[in-house]
């Protein structure tokens, strides 16, 4: 990712070492001088999200410490956004945590894509610039020309995200009601919409263990959707996830290179890359320019 955002800013990637101790304490080391430079640290807390966050922590501090002029944290997905309030008793806020250890560790500015919550903006003390990967995943969906499409919220929480694919795509709209009965296991038992003989869409902003998208799916095929695709952002997909996948109804997943992908067996899936729009808004933060336009997801 880091490589491919270089190449679309058209400037060369830093040197740096990261090793470990005997230990497995993360070593980290900046080979080229950043003295008075715009740092810009490319990581998504993802796959191991523990080992990948203490590396982002302590990359930032050695900026800080090599007198960076201003260091900006390049989070194409934020780790432990799941958890973004307190639900029941006795439970962390993750999401705010994150953000307090990126700003104690020297971070000026956060730029990421499709948080979980937009709310976690406010949870931020510095500048936050969030970009949609939605303009790369609309593109590609209209290309597939698909007539009679309706876009489908997998929960009550996605209702807005599907909403703005909708209307992007000049598709209806349906929604499936979901009681999770873990974090592994989701039932989907009412719909809301009509999805007869109509291609389908499932958008979400990520997916690990597919419960949810697999569940919808199942819904949708009984109500006789012609076709079921999905669409996510990140796909954090565990082996259990690909397998689920791999027996459900969904014929194609549509998702982004914001986070490492594991090898796929068996199915189809198409990895876009927001490379590009990350690589804008890099250089547009730069050079002090407005990354409004940017946001948006224009007609």
């Amino acid at each position: 990712m880091a490589e491919r955002i270089a190449a679309a800013a058209e400037v060369e990637l830093c040197e740096i070492d990261i090793t470990r101790f005997p230990d497995k304490e993360i070593f980290v080391k900046i080979v080229e001088n950043v003295r008075g430079d715009d740092v810009f640290i490319v990581q998504s807390v993802s796959v191991d999200p523990n080992e990948y966050l203490m590396e982002l922590l302590i990359m930032i501090d050695a900026a800080k410490r090599a007198s960076a002029d201003r260091i900006t944290a390049v989070l194409p997905y934020y780790g432990y956004a799941r958890q973004d309030r307190k639900d029941q008793p006795r439970v962390p806020i993750t999401a705010k945590l994150v953000a307090n250890l990126l700003v104690a560790a020297g971070a000026n500015r956060l730029l990421c894509v499709d948080l979980h919550a937009q709310q976690i903006q406010g949870f931020m003390d510095i500048p936050v610039d969030h970009l949609y990967s939605s303009p790369v995943i609309v593109k590609y969906l209209r290309s597939l020309e698909l007539e009679d499409l309706v876009v489908v919220s997998p929960d009550a929480g996605g209702l807005k995200m599907a909403d703005a694919y909708a209307t992007l795509l000049g598709a209806g709209i349906a929604l499936v009601g979901k009681q999770r009965k873990s974090a592994e296991h989701v039932e989907a038992n009412h719909l809301v919409g009509e999805v007869e003989g109509r291609n389908t869409l499932l958008v979400d902003d990520m997916t690990s263990t597919a419960g949810t998208l697999t569940a919808a799916a199942q819904l949708l095929e009984k109500a006789g959707a012609k076709s079921i695709r999905a669409a996510v952002s990140h796909s954090l997909l565990t082996e259990k996830g690909i397998k689920r996948l791999q027996d459900s109804p969904i014929e194609e997943l549509v998702t982004t290179d914001s986070v490492p992908q594991r090898k796929w067996d068996n199915f189809n899936v198409t990895v876009l890359s927001v490379a590009d729009i990350l690589a804008e808004a890099i250089c547009r933060i730069h050079n002090n320019q407005s990354v409004s336009s940017l946001f948006r997801v224009d007609n």
